[in-house]
């Protein structure tokens, strides 16, 4: 894992501009705190900082090779997981060896099968390739998009980076955000190539973007595709456990310290069980908790019960050495904390505590472990969530996770100024992305009504909502360098769950039964038999208090640049509640709101809302 950063111009000498290649590769540092490279000639400039993971003196990077067309030179972030097969394949034929990283496996397999390397590779990536003989740069993103990737168009070439604050880092990027970056922002829908800065876009999953002379051109490598499933229940939960525990396996490999994040829920403890069954040594692993959560929990619209105990069986059942993070309020709604996590996204995404909660178990996690496994996407692969099984939001004509009404999601724009969101039409813009991301589904032959809408609520999540989930877990991770895989993202275990029919994904009544019963063989029956819990979020009233406070503060700036973004009589309003009785939809406005002020401080962004 890895922060990459380049810079391709065409009618500039780069061997000039060492100093700006340099900033933009300074803004990776957090993604690779164990070394630093750039490697820059004429019209091209990369730049790479390294979080070692495998092969650890022999990964440097710019890793080039000379040919007898010119060099051939590759920044690279991510794993490649079946690395060993691939590194045997390309022995026999004929190719020599430097070292024993992965890096160069994914380099001399550019050589051999120029860019349909992207169809031998299984894992999460994302790499540029120089290629000296064509003058060309290859950009290339895993199929789920697991690794970021970002690039701005120049008039003569191109820009990119692991974030747009790698991008933004070079004076020929600006810091606007316009209405349009804004209302996704708001809007929740994942608009595929979205970055909210203008000019600035994601390399799209599964994609491999070419920019010469002539231009920028795409070709998609991989995408969902609907294929008949002709494999009875027991076969297919026997071909589910068959992918998720060897997937697991390759995903163990590392030569740094490994964990597992543990929430005591379905996903993690599957893979947390599968994890340890595998590994000689004893395995580590990693909760999240709040001060008194487990004492005093109420449930709510979407949490039934406290993870603890739950965490606690799993441990006892693997034998887990375990560490339980446990947070309060004043560590949540630390200004620091959030303006870090801020940094990470670079985005004010207004998630709370769920952000900064997950920024500072990862930056504890980092204290004993560079790799963690994680139980991220399991809900989108096999219909976890609970909008899966509710006919209302399934049958609705926009977004699952949208029509799903909670306290959370009844009016997450509440806070904007009035007339700025009046002018975003963001009922119009949900509306037009919706169509868009239906129109992209392939439908099956023969399919009920039943199934073929059900296919369309799994590509619309495999598709658009898992990927804001995996941003937020790579951003969060790399901000403290810790490296977290997703088995669950394995595209081989995608495919197949995919395809299988609605009926059998929910055969025994429940959520994720094809993963309930692949993996109860490694779980405890309390886990077996708990209901969909989500990420942990803290009850303190203390947590809306303390927001308050700082609201309150805010509202002494009445001449903030926040109030062009947020209402202010909002804020006014909200900051008298009784926080004992705070709504959590409220108090997710309030973070947002402190969000939006503190992503102003740092990022002095040009606003073009008009």
């Amino acid at each position: 894992m890895c922060g990459i950063t380049g810079w391709v111009s065409y009618d500039t000498d780069l061997t000039r501009r060492q100093d700006v290649v340099d900033a933009m590769t300074r803004t990776m540092a957090c993604r690779g705190p164990d070394d630093v490279g750039t490697w820059v000639r004429p019209h091209v400039a990369l730049g790479h900082r390294r979080l070692a993971i495998i092969d650890l003196p022999g990964g440097r990077q710019p890793m080039s090779v000379r040919t007898a067309g010119g060099d051939v030179s590759l920044v690279y972030s991510g794993e490649t997981y079946n690395f060993t097969e691939l590194r045997e394949e390309l022995t026999r034929l004929g190719h020599v060896w430097e070292t024993d990283s992965d890096t160069e496996v994914v380099l001399r397999g550019y050589l051999q099968w120029g860019d349909a390397v992207v169809d031998h590779l299984n894992g999460m990536y994302a790499f540029a390739i120089w290629d000296e003989r064509d003058e060309k740069l290859v950009m290339v993103r895993d199929r789920m998009g697991v690794k970021p990737f970002y690039y701005h168009r120049t008039p003569d070439g191109v820009l990119f980076g692991s974030e747009p604050k790698a991008v933004l880092a070079n004076p020929m990027a600006s810091r606007v955000v316009d209405a349009d970056g804004l209302r996704e922002l708001l809007a929740f829908t994942k608009r595929p190539g979205w970055s909210l800065w203008k000019d600035i876009v994601e390399v799209l999953p599964g994609t491999v973007v070419t920019v010469t002379r002539d231009g920028i051109r795409a070709r998609t490598y991989w995408k969902l595709e609907a294929r008949p499933h002709t494999d009875d229940r027991e076969t297919t939960v026997a071909r589910v456990r068959e992918l998720l525990t060897d997937t697991v396996h390759r995903q163990l490999v590392a030569d740094v310290p490994r964990c597992v994040l543990l929430s005591g829920g379905l996903d993690s403890s599957a893979v947390t069980g599968l994890a340890a069954a595998h590994l000689d040594e004893r395995l580590r692993t990693f909760s999240v908790d709040f001060l008194g959560q487990e004492e005093n929990f109420r449930p709510d619209e979407m949490r039934d019960t406290p993870d603890s105990p739950y965490v606690r069986d799993v441990v006892r059942l693997v034998g887990s050495e375990h560490r339980d993070v446990v947070l309060d309020p004043a560590a949540l709604t630390d200004p620091a904390v959030r303006r870090a996590m801020l940094t990470a996204r670079d985005i004010p995404v207004g998630q709370g505590d769920m952000d900064t909660s997950l920024y500072l178990l990862f930056k504890a996690i980092r204290e004993e472990s560079t790799v963690a496994l994680s139980g991220e996407s399991a809900d989108e692969v096999f219909g976890g969530y609970r909008w899966f099984h509710d006919e209302a939001a399934v049958n609705a004509d926009t977004f699952p996770w949208l029509a799903f009404r909670t306290a959370l999601t009844d009016d997450r724009p509440a806070m904007i100024e009035p007339d700025l969101l009046r002018r975003l039409r963001l009922s119009e813009y949900v509306g037009d992305q919706y169509r868009s991301a239906v129109a992209e589904v392939e439908p099956l032959d023969g399919e009920s009504a039943r199934e073929a809408r059900m296919r369309v609520v799994s590509h619309l999540h495999l598709t658009r909502f898992v990927r804001m989930l995996l941003d937020r877990k790579d951003r969060a991770s790399m901000a403290v360098g810790l490296e977290v895989r997703v088995p669950f993202c394995d595209h081989r275990l995608v495919e197949y769950v995919y395809n299988a029919p609605w009926s059998l994904k929910a055969f025994d009544g429940r959520e994720k039964s094809l993963l309930r019963h692949a993996t109860a063989h490694v779980l405890p029956a309390s886990v077996r038999d708990r209901v969909k819990s989500p990420y942990p979020s803290t009850q303190d009233p203390g947590y809306a208090a303390a927001l308050q406070q700082q609201a309150k503060e805010v509202l002494a700036e009445p001449g903030n640049r926040v109030f062009d973004l947020v209402d202010r009589a909002w804020v006014e309003r909200v900051v008298a509640l009784d926080p004992t009785a705070m709504d959590g939809g409220v108090r997710v406005g309030l973070d947002r709101v402190l969000d939006f002020y503190h992503w102003l401080d740092l990022y002095s962004p040009e606003l073009r809302l008009s």
